[in-house]
């Protein structure tokens, strides 16, 4: 069942209420580098994303934004941290929403901020994390990390809200994933669309296993509007584990791929025939379960279950489809072959 959160739309995309659960990513360069952030901006777009975020530290960014932000429909999230006349500039460039620590700013200019953005009709982001958590919430907390962030986030929302602003998305992030979990769980009760992240979760190996977990766990049980899995990699990975996330969990549609783990009985080579099919399937947006198998015991079965599948074991390829097996292909044609299939099958539907 999912958390009952408002609606808040940023350009075309909504999030919150009954809308998909929406995929974030950031570029990872100076948006002074326009065309090179323009190129990313579009690569990720390509992978599936539906918002990027845009850093804006300092004036000359906020110059490059209005740019950027006039050759792209892309809905653009302007993150803004310490100078709150940065934020004001990005919303008057046409920002469909701007990303904020309040806790970085005075009360004077967080309300300008605000003013700002009721006036342009510009949802905020308010962003707490474990690294900049407020040292007297953290006190008054008796050190609990969990209900310090929460505090915090939920003292910023009252002062939202006492300027008769609500069109908040929110967001509490820590590089552990338990006080991740812990706290998003907390503060999903405020009933605002949220945006999930286990923040600095490392390179990427570490860091999908973490966000997996962190992430994961809150969408089966809810929680949740829009992702970011965050990596300390090429932003369009993230857009890939985030799909993959919401493809596993049944929250998006694309393509399920299963594959074996390699074992002593495989005898072809399942680890380079299975990357390519996924290189092939991973930007097809049907609902889809393809399966890549090595060998004649768990081969038949998962393929079995699959819309389409292919099973190995003696230089050879077995193919079924929907169940049923259907062709023999030698090994060093099965996987041009099976993209054949694959062509025919996405075609058909």
């Amino acid at each position: 069942m999912r958390n009952p959160t408002k609606e808040v739309k940023i350009r075309n995309i909504s999030i919150g209420g009954s809308n998909p659960i929406a995929i974030q990513s950031m570029t990872n360069m100076s948006v002074t580098n326009v065309e090179a952030t323009l190129r990313q901006i579009e690569q990720c777009v390509e992978a599936g994303c539906d918002i990027m975020r845009v850093a804006v530290p300092n004036a000359d960014a906020a110059k490059a934004f209005a740019i950027v932000r006039k050759q792209t429909a892309t809905p653009l999230v302007a993150d803004i941290h310490f100078d709150y006349r940065l934020a004001i500039a990005a919303i008057k460039s046409g920002a469909d929403k701007v990303r904020i620590n309040p806790g970085n700013m005075s009360i004077e200019q967080l309300d300008s901020v605000i003013d700002c953005a009721k006036l342009h009709r510009v949802p905020i982001r308010i962003g707490v994390n474990s690294g900049s958590v407020n040292k007297d919430a953290l006190k008054a907390a008796n050190g609990d990390k969990v209900k310090a962030l929460a505090n915090s986030l939920m003292q910023y929302v009252r002062h939202f809200e006492e300027r008769n602003f609500t069109d908040l998305v929110l967001s509490v992030k820590s590089s552990d994933v338990r006080e991740t979990v812990e706290t998003n769980k907390f503060v999903a009760q405020l009933g605002y669309p949220l945006h999930l992240g286990v923040t600095e979760a490392g390179l990427l190996n570490q860091g999908l296993v973490k966000n997996s977990i962190g992430i994961g766990s809150l969408l089966l049980d809810g929680i949740g509007d829009t992702i970011r899995v965050s990596l300390t990699s090429d932003p369009v990975d993230e857009v890939y584990a985030a799909k993959d996330i919401l493809t596993s969990l049944g929250l998006r549609s694309g393509v399920t791929f299963v594959s074996c783990p390699k074992c002593g009985r495989c005898s072809i080579d399942l680890e380079n025939v299975a990357n390519e099919i996924y290189d092939y399937v991973k930007n097809i947006n049907k609902s889809l379960k393809v399966a890549v198998m090595g060998c004649e015991v768990n081969g038949p079965g998962e393929c079995s279950d699959a819309d389409l599948g292919m099973a190995g074991a003696n230089g050879s390829f077995v193919f079924f489809k929907k169940g049923q097996r259907y062709k023999t292909v030698e090994a060093a044609s099965a996987a041009s072959e099976f993209k054949k299939e694959i062509d025919l099958l996405t075609n058909d539907n």
